[in-house]
């Protein structure tokens, strides 16, 4: 028995020094907590004290971002304007955005236009060596896509499309929109350009005297100050986009006029290289084209510029209705019906 109480008692007293032990340790724990937010208080108090903070000095502070986000941002806006000049912008700018997007969509997705494959009583022109199916007047192959399109201009890579008989409308009036827009950005950003190309001026003037001074300074010089990184990629960025926004616009120009003069004649850019090959081999035979507007192949009249496409979606949906052609879409196809003749001949004298 007494052995017992001696084992009880000394697993007793083991428990209460185990307890013990584990109060001061967390006693401990909490103190050094309590120590290191007091010296952090501290820290932060003295790095943020300042005898002349007020009420004032923390609400300026508080407004600081909104101060840089003003600053930083309506430089990029630059001189203010009348408020009718910058709605000017703003409509004629977006307008002429969203007609260039448009107009570049429905000139991808919209088929050019190709030959019937159905039977059919219809006559055709001629049959195409390539592709060996009937092909219609002003039809041409194209050997990109490998087929024959209706009334071809020409393959445009940067549509990834044949322009033809449908989508004519929309790569014209994509070239005609593009160009205004660019012309428009070059006439906005003329003083901007201005501006950058003096900097740019000016960088290689600093540029030079820094090389001066360097090769001269002493020690109690100071350097001129010279143009950041940033800065420099900046003014040639902007110098860059209004050269090449220029230049686009020359060329794409160039393209718009002269489709409009193919427009203008009825022809296509196909139909003129043959023309003009006609009407050489017809000089050299002393012979010439009754008259200018008259072509070595079927061209409507000039200045007939509805010609560019349909004139809504059902006259769309009756040139296209595979296996049926109507005598508008045959017209248009150059397909010509049974009972007429086909496509007409060069008309010299």
């Amino acid at each position: 028995m007494r052995s017992r109480q001696r084992a009880f008692s000394a697993v007793m007293r083991l428990c209460v020094k185990c307890l013990r032990v584990g109060r001061r340790r967390r006693f401990r724990l909490a103190w050094r907590l309590q120590q290191l937010w007091r010296y952090g208080h501290l820290c932060l108090g003295s790095l943020l004290y300042n005898s002349f903070t007020n009420s004032d000095v923390v609400l300026d502070s508080l407004f600081e971002p909104i101060y840089w986000l003003v600053d930083h941002v309506t430089r990029w806006f630059g001189v203010t304007y009348p408020p009718g000049w910058i709605c000017w912008h703003l409509a004629y700018g977006h307008w002429n955005l969203l007609m260039i997007l448009f107009h570049y969509y429905m000139a991808i997705t919209t088929p050019p236009g190709h030959p019937p494959q159905a039977k059919s009583n219809t006559v055709a022109v001629s049959i195409c060596r390539k592709c060996i199916s009937p092909k219609p007047a002003r039809a041409h192959h194209c050997s990109i896509c490998n087929r024959c399109v209706l009334k071809m201009d020409h393959h445009c890579p940067w549509l990834n499309n044949c322009v033809g008989h449908y989508n004519h409308r929309y790569f014209f009036s994509f070239c005609l929109f593009m160009t205004m827009g660019c012309v428009y950005c070059g006439i906005s950003s003329w003083d901007i350009f201005r501006e950058a190309y003096a900097a740019i001026q000016r960088l290689k003037l600093l540029e030079k005297e820094t090389l001066q001074v360097a090769a001269n300074q002493t020690y109690y010089q100071t350097p001129p100050p010279t143009f950041s990184f940033r800065q420099r990629a900046f003014h040639k960025s902007i110098v860059y986009l209004w050269v090449l926004c220029s230049s686009v616009a020359l060329a794409l120009g160039a393209l718009t006029l002269w489709h409009a003069a193919l427009i203008t004649r009825g022809e296509t850019s196909i139909e003129r290289h043959i023309n003009n090959k006609e009407r050489q081999r017809l000089q050299k035979k002393g012979r010439t084209l009754a008259h200018p507007g008259t072509a070595a192949v079927y061209t409507p009249a000039p200045w007939n510029w509805p010609e560019l496409g349909p004139s809504s979606l059902c006259d769309r949906a009756a040139h296209t209705s595979p296996g049926h052609l109507t005598d508008v879409g045959a017209e248009a196809q150059g397909v010509v019906p049974a009972p007429a003749a086909p496509g007409p001949t060069p008309a010299w004298h």
